[in-house]
């Protein structure tokens, strides 16, 4: 029997019973699964509990040294078997990103595109959130933070309120907005807050 040393895992089995695989012709065959195959057990591997989209796995792919024409058709036929859906990807990542962490639009549009979905589905995802909700989930982040600011300077605290909501892709307006009123109805005085908040 030939022994194989170059076997993808690197462990050198040889080909037999106990390799998983037909042990006839391996020499003349090369390694012992064709890019095919390999193909599909890396997709199949990598979407195991996790989505993916397909550029993610064309990415995985190319890194595995896959040829672009038999990842293509591979990841096709993937999405006609409906085991790569970006428009479900972009949905779900909306849904558990906004409620998970408090993401606004954009923040969620500019995290789907480097995952490499496309921008209509993009923003068709992340039209399911309307300012209402934005606005809503805003106030209930500030409303979080607004006690671990206590004891700090006026402005410190706005500061550090609105740059919260930024980072979290929230448009200044908006930001500035929901913590003005947010301090105003903790007691703040308006005229104060005006001196350091720039008009919303």
């Amino acid at each position: 029997m030939t022994r194989r040393t170059d076997w993808p895992d690197g462990q050198g089995r040889p080909a037999g019973p106990d390799s998983g695989v037909p042990s006839s012709s391996r020499a003349e065959q090369g390694p012992p699964r064709d890019p095919e195959e390999q193909a599909r057990a890396i997709c199949l591997r990598l979407l195991t509990g996790t989505p993916r989209t397909r550029r993610q796995l064309a990415d995985a792919l190319r890194t595995r040294g896959i040829p672009d024409e038999v990842a293509q058709e591979v990841l096709s036929r993937f999405e006609d078997a409906g085991l790569i859906d970006d428009a479900a990807f972009a949905d779900a990542w909306v849904e558990s990103r906004h409620h998970s962490r408090g993401l606004a639009r954009r923040a969620l549009a500019r995290e789907l595109r480097t995952k490499g979905v496309d921008p209509a589905l993009i923003d068709e995802a992340v039209g399911q959130l309307d300012a209402e909700q934005e606005e809503h989930t805003a106030r209930e982040l500030v409303e979080r933070k607004l006690r671990a600011t206590r004891g700090l300077d006026r402005e410190k605290r706005l500061r550090r309120l609105a740059g919260m909501l930024a980072r979290k892709g929230y448009a200044e307006g908006l930001a500035l907005r929901v913590v003005r009123r947010a301090l105003e109805e903790e007691g703040e005085d308006p005229e104060l807050l005006e001196r350091h908040l720039p008009e919303g």
